[in-house]
């Protein structure tokens, strides 16, 4: 028998079964499961972006695109920004991606060598850790505590600052945990590394999908910093166009072009019938952004009050469509709780484990669903927290 293990890259056999995937899998035995573990907007595409979808495929627009992405798309995203985020780009500083994941990926890929180190705020999206390590580079994890509303304090990042960091990860607003920074959490960042050499990823995925007062404030709009930051950020989240796989790249014209190099080896361009439908999403959609915003703030808000009376703490998550509950109070792992919760409750929730060793002690629960399911959710939950006394 082959043992194919040994023709597998090293690094690839060392990164372990999610959590996640643990649970997804345990979910798919479970009859009448309320699954709150996806992060995945329940809205359709809004119809307008569906339509210049169609319409691009009836007039035959199905051939490859220019490899960095269609011009009026560009052209489309550097209006967006400047009118929704006050940032200044030009269509040669902007690259389509496959989604917000191969913008990640790609900057690392260009940027990371052997010995490098990355400084990675965590618990945070589960995907950045594992492509630095692919890439030769030190994880240095810096913990975020609830205590700060899961922000990164400048103290802390000085501290895990070395000679050898070279790519700072910004994931806000946060998943798993719905962290926002603002503009002086920003500032204060910026003043901690404008003398060093590091390089900035800032993840806006969630950039639309902020709450109450505060508005998303881009770190590549702090002074001093866009030079030395690449802005990702995409189309899944804020339209609802998870499946359309669209994201895009924005940063200095050296960057975006080696990240061009390697895209066109690897994936050749984004798909043609999505950045067709994404011209419209930028240029015509802002309003059904903001529609969708006001459902999920109503859900957000629902969902951590409700989990608070009934003893699952929750911080007044301000971002994304994410609560990180406390579970330490019940004595069990976050894993342990999830499994038993899966099993006894017939709820599926994200044990905080999967997003790093800070996020033990927390589960992650999605409120990109339907009130309905909320309601019935927290039903569950309540009386399953009941069992446990």
């Amino acid at each position: 028998m082959i043992d194919y293990s040994k023709y597998l890259n090293k690094a690839i056999r060392d990164i372990p079964l999610s959590p996640i995937e643990k649970i997804s899998m345990m979910a798919r035995e479970v009859d009448d499961c309320i699954i709150l573990g996806v992060g995945e907007p329940d809205f359709k595409t809004p119809w307008r972006i569906r339509e210049a979808g169609i319409q691009s495929l009836e007039k035959g627009r199905t051939w490859y695109s220019p490899g960095l992405g269609l011009l009026p798309l560009k052209k489309a995203i550097c209006e967006y920004q400047k009118r929704r985020f006050k940032l200044e780009y030009t269509p040669d500083e902007v690259m389509v991606t496959v989604g917000g994941s191969e913008g990640i990926d790609m900057l690392f890929r260009v940027m990371l060598e052997e010995g490098d180190e990355v400084i990675l705020p965590t618990p945070c999206y589960v995907s950045y850790d594992p492509i630095a390590k692919m890439c030769g580079a030190k994880v240095v994890e810096v913990e975020l505590k609830q205590e700060n509303n899961f922000r990164l304090s400048a103290r802390d990042l000085k501290k895990a600052i070395t000679d050898k960091t070279k790519i700072l990860v910004l994931p806000f607003p946060g998943n798993p945990t719905g962290a926002i920074m603002e503009e002086e959490d920003l500032l204060a960042i910026a003043d901690v590394i404008k003398d060093t050499d590091i390089f900035v990823m800032t993840d806006e995925i969630y950039a639309e999908l902020t709450y109450g007062e505060y508005h998303h404030v881009s770190f590549a709009s702090i002074p001093g910093m866009k030079e030395r930051t690449v802005v990702i950020n995409g189309f899944s989240k804020s339209y609802a166009m998870t499946g359309w796989r669209l994201g895009y790249a924005l940063g200095p014209r050296p960057i975006i072009d080696a990240m061009a190099t390697l895209h066109q080896v690897a994936v050749i361009c984004a798909p043609i019938t999505s950045q067709y439908a994404a011209v419209v999403a930028m240029n015509e959609c802002d309003g059904e952004i903001d529609a969708m915003r006001h459902q999920y703030d109503m859900r957000r808000r629902f969902l951590i009050n409700e989990l608070n009376a009934i003893g699952l703490p929750c911080y007044n998550a301000q971002g994304a469509f994410y609560v990180f509950a406390d579970i330490r109070g019940t004595g069990m792992t976050s894993e342990q709780f999830c499994e038993k919760l899966l099993l006894e409750g017939h709820v599926a929730v994200i044990p905080g484990n999967a997003f790093g060793k800070a996020g033990e002690g927390f589960v992650r629960i999605s409120y990109s669903y339907s009130l309905d399911h909320l309601m019935e959710a927290t039903k569950r939950i309540s009386a399953f927290l009941k069992t446990l006394k």
